[in-house]
């Protein structure tokens, strides 16, 4: 295979301008916007037609560049001490782990951040910036004045220098004045920044935050009165160690492919990383790094700027001989061997590695002098203002495809230890960090000064702070006015309803995922009505009442998959509903396509009102970052999109960096996991594992009947417009595709005491149809109910609080907590094998309560401990109490009664890690036994894997006889201060008690 490689190897076939611009080729099939060629077009910027004045010498704002370069500095010289005062100057305890700067890395960065901050960007735009250089951010921030609280009061000058010093600081309940280390959500310049503690991850979700702002403004919301954000760009500063991120590689067919031309990743590419100089195999490779990051840039689509060169290493390469010199940095001399003459800064090592390497560079180096050589090998592209400026402007400007900037930087560029192959993390000494501050005209008492008041430096940054004020302030009112609007729309529809109700009649026997996309089908239905997409299931028809309830809410949902949606059960939702790009193909050979089993949806995309699914490749971690981007659009927009990504359930660990992310970044969305489990017997050994994630902010699902998972996901939708999600703002639902009979539900909640109605209150109930060892306890199957909308109604709010009581034994002859009680919990699909194991417990003696878990994290996880479980105590009633009975005199005088009792032990079946249930026992204080998945499956029917598994009903029944035999006889001694108490006896207290101190329940007092 041949690559185009001119720029690498004939460096005389370019002209010795300041940019090299490579771009796709097109072809005459292929839209503007959907550039894809593996060949580049390389030249100067005077050879390559761009949008007018994108490329002309200085910025289209004018700006006086020197004064430019004034401000850069001194943000320099802030970032340094910012720096060293989070490290040198803080306050420390024996033990404490050490901590570490990155001036360096900040250092490389300095001068495009600047370019960017100063004159390009806009502040309407949005950036993504990598985790090292977050304090030279700030330090721009600072000058620009752009630091405010949450409440969107402005800091004043005097705050603003004291959050400075305040680089990793704690930040105290109610004071909010701090920075994280890296850049976060609660940092007070972080409007529109996105969270960066992670790398690779940030600069994904602002391509794909890019490509929802880009679907916001394909539905129409304007004439509905929303107001759009307009002329966005999305700017990515990552590290060249961090481009060789497999998520950043895995995102980039999707902006060219999908048209998103106000992209920008600029790549940092100093030739360092952590550990020390980069060592790229460029002989086999037959390229440097960077420009074999550019051709991948180039093979999906992007246009490329390589900014290689500054102004004085431009005027050298004019000279005679200059081409040689050029090819000798471009193509002759590696990566580690510049950065070894970087570092030792010696004139004579150059020129003998010039001559070593490219002898036909003798008479040039005759002609320059040592200092000339030094600073022109030190003068590189990613420090020249003007040449970065116009770099970045020409990215902005051109809509016709995304960029990919390669800065050629200097890590650690104006520090003692410029280019030190172990200097990203270290440290200036106080001397360095006086003289830089000093250089700057800053004191190290006094390190965060502004520019003097009337200096053309301050004049300046105040014109740039109003501008950035003015727009943030607009955007807060624009972002209250649409969240109005929609909130408007919903309360004057009625609200968001408790459920679709759809027609379970029509599905007596029915899994989970399949009902998944009855709903999803109909919530699409519905959010589309009258926008002229195909129907779904024939004709579209009118709204009914209920459906006219969702309408407004029903409007911004929206479904994504990684190719995965019409095994997932969403074709309906899919079929020629694909939100994208047009593409140009030949459509004439579907006609004759044979008739198939399955759907076969039309996957013609359209960038239409009524599409609203995203079709993904095989990607789930790039559909993931999506999902949070989109799941942004009301936090950052006011456009409250809910967007649902359907994924096997077993893949979502592909994708957990990215899923924690979007949790962290307050992302609002459901991630509906199908199917899941080893219940997919058939798909065996690596399809199967179901992990026990808990994320804060992320509440689990895992429903075993239909309509469960209506109430679930309707309750997720109606939290989301009332404001109701804090602290589970993610929504991950769990679903199979085991079919279950939908009327035992109903069946089994019938038979409990407190669903019968005009019961005597000491009736005792026996089971439907049994004889007369029962005695004289009433046949439940002869008893009247409650409505069954009324049992429905108690159950639902049972089941959105994380577990409901399927079958429920209290109330029956001969049920005797502490000797033949145990409380079954089961989740998700195995329901039927904790019905089978309950009836046959029952003709043993044992009375196995039923109690089906709807989600973990509410009834036993993050969200639980909130609460002090209270579901599982006071909602379901299970409790750690201890039954007793008299077990006569005690050996010890001093103790004058002993009784013995039991505790009622706990049994869990769940298909998954034993993680998601097996702390039940703990939290009450009873011994439990739990069933679960604990190695690796096979492929099989359900009831063959279950029994592989220990999970069936045979190992649940041997799991409740043995927790109820090895639940010991506990023997409880009253002593005798209790009894003198209770006669009233007891001395007083001479000495203050615990209770005084820890008067409530652990949990109790809690957010």
């Amino acid at each position: 295979m041949e690559v185009d490689r001119r720029s690498d190897h004939d460096s005389s076939q370019l002209a010795p301008g300041t940019l090299e611009l490579r771009e796709p080729t097109s072809s005459a099939r292929t839209p503007a916007k959907a550039l894809v060629a593996p060949h580049a077009l390389e030249a100067s910027h005077d050879a390559v037609p761009m949008t007018p004045g994108a490329l002309e010498t200085k910025p289209s704002a004018t700006a006086d560049l020197d004064l430019v370069r004034r401000c850069r500095d001194r943000a320099f010289a802030q970032m340094v001490a910012m720096i060293h005062i989070a490290n040198k100057e803080r306050e420390t305890m024996p033990g404490d782990p050490k901590v570490g700067g990155h001036p360096a890395a900040c250092a490389s960065a300095a001068d495009v951040l600047g370019a960017l901050h100063l004159l390009v960007r806009k502040p309407q735009d949005y950036v993504a910036c990598k985790p090292h250089a977050s304090p030279i951010d700030h330090a721009y921030h600072h000058l620009m004045r752009l630091f405010r609280r949450e409440d969107g009061t402005w800091l004043d000058e005097e705050t603003q220098k004291a959050t400075m010093h305040r680089l990793r600081k704690f930040a105290e309940p109610g004071a909010s004045d701090v920075f994280q280390s890296y850049h976060a959500k609660a940092d007070p310049d972080s409007f529109h920044f996105l969270p960066s503690g992670t790398v690779g991850i940030p600069p994904v979700n602002s391509l794909f935050l890019a490509l929802a702002h880009e679907f916001a403004e394909s539905q129409g919301l304007e004439a509905e009165g929303y107001q759009l954000p307009e002329d966005v760009h999305f700017w990515s500063l990552m590290g060249d160690g961090e481009f060789r991120e497999g998520s950043l590689h895995e995102a980039f067919p999707e902006a060219s492919e999908r048209g998103l031309a106000n992209v920008t990743w600029i790549l940092d590419y100093n030739r360092q990383n952590l550990d020390g100089t980069r060592l790229t195999n460029e002989n086999l490779v037959g390229a440097k790094d960077s420009d074999r990051a550019a051709q991948l840039a180039l093979a999906n689509g992007w246009k490329v700027i390589q900014l290689r060169h500054g102004s004085v290493r431009r005027e050298m390469f004019e000279r005679k001989g200059g081409e040689a010199f050029q090819r000798f940095l471009e193509r002759d001399l590696s990566d580690y061997e510049f950065q070894h003459l970087l570092f030792g800064n010696d004139a004579k090592a150059i020129r003998d590695a010039a001559l070593r390497l490219t002898p036909e560079t003798k008479a040039f180096l005759r002609d320059a002098d040592d200092d000339e050589l030094v600073r022109g090998f030190r003068d590189l592209g990613g420090h020249d203002l003007a040449l970065i400026t116009r770099a970045l402007e020409s990215a902005r400007n051109d809509d016709t495809a995304p960029y990919f900037l390669v800065a050629h930087t200097v890590k650690g560029r104006g520090l003692a230890d410029c280019g030190h192959p172990a200097n990203h993390s270290s440290l200036p000494s106080k001397k360095e960090v006086e003289e830089v501050l000093e250089r700057n005209g800053l004191s190290f008492a006094q390190p965060f000064e502004l520019f003097e008041q009337g200096t053309a430096e301050d004049t300046f940054l105040r014109e740039r702070s109003e501008v950035f004020r003015r727009h943030i302030e607009a955007n807060d009112d624009k972002i209250l006015r649409n969240r109005e609007l929609a909130d408007r729309a919903v309360d004057e529809a009625g609200g968001v309803p408790d459920a679709l109700d759809v027609d379970l009649s029509l599905y007596p026997m029915v899994h989970t995922q399949q009902m998944w996309g009855q709903l999803a089908a109909k919530m699409i239905r519905i959010g589309t009505h009258g926008s002229g997409a195909r129907p779904i299931g024939g004709a579209e028809k009118d709204l009914d009442e209920t459906e006219q309830r969702w309408a407004p809410a029903a409007r911004w949902f929206l479904t994504m998959s990684p190719d995965v949606g019409t095994s997932t059960q969403i074709a309906a939702t899919m079929n020629s509903r694909i939100y994208g790009p047009v593409v140009d193909v030949d459509q004439d050979g579907e006609q004759d396509l044979p008739e198939f089993d399955v759907r076969h949806p039309e996957m013609i995309a359209a960038q239409d009102r009524g599409n609203h699914h995203l079709r993904f490749e095989i990607t789930e971690a790039n559909t993931m970052s999506a999902l949070g981007s989109f799941g942004k659009m009301g936090a950052y927009t006011g456009l409250p999109f809910v967007p649902v990504m359907t994924v096997y359930d077993f893949f979502i660990k592909r994708a957990l960096d990215q899923l924690y992310y979007d949790l962290y970044w307050g992302a609002e969305f459901i991630l509906l996991g199908t199917p899941s489990g080893v219940t997919l017997s058939p798909e065996g050994a690596q399809h199967s594992w179901k992990s026990d994630i808990q994320m804060p902010g992320l509440v689990t699902w895992e429903p075993s009947f239909a309509v469960e998972l209506d109430w679930i996901l309707s309750d997720a939708v109606k939290r989301q417009f009332e404001r109701r999600n804090e602290g589970r703002n993610g929504v991950l639902i769990r679903a199979v595709t085991r079919s279950l009979p939908q009327k035992m539900l109903l069946e089994h909640l019938r038979n409990q005491r407190r669903f019968c109605a005009g019961l005597p209150e000491d009736a005792l109930l026996k089971p439907a149809g049994e004889g007369e060892e029962w005695g004289d306890a009433l046949d439940v199957g002869t008893l009247q109910n409650i409505p069954d909308a009324e049992i429905f109604e108690s159950i639902r709010r049972d089941c959105l609080e994380g577990a409901y009581t399927l079958i429920d034994w209290r109330g029956y002859a001969g049920y005797e907590p502490g000797d033949n009680v145990v409380q079954l919990f089961c989740l998700g699909a195995l329901v039927t094998e904790a019905i089978d194991a309950s009836k046959a417990l029952l003709a043993l003696g044992i009375f196995a309560n039923v109690h089906v878990v709807s989600s973990p994290e509410l009834l036993c996880g993050i969200l639980a401990h909130k609460n002090d479980y209270r579901q599982l105590r006071e909602g379901l009633g299970v409790s750690g109490d201890l039954y007793l009975q008299l077990a006569g005199q005690t050996a010890n005088s001093a103790e004058l009664v002993g009784l013995a009792g039991r505790r009622v032990p706990i049994v869990a079946v769940l298909d998954g890690e034993a993680g998601l249930l097996d702390n039940l026992g703990s939290i009450v204080g009873v011994r439990q036994i739990t069933c679960a998945v604990r190695r690796f499956s096979k492929c099989g029917r359900p009831d063959q894997v279950f029994g592989y598994q220990s999970i069936d009903s045979g190992a649940v029944i041997d799991a409740a006889g043995r927790a109820l035999s090895e639940t010991a006889l506990e023997d409880l001694v009253v002593p005798r201060n209790v009894l003198e108490a209770l006669a009233g006896t007891a001395r007083p207290a001479t000495r203050p008690h615990w209770r005084e101190l820890w008067p409530v329940s652990p949990g109790e007092n809690e957010a």
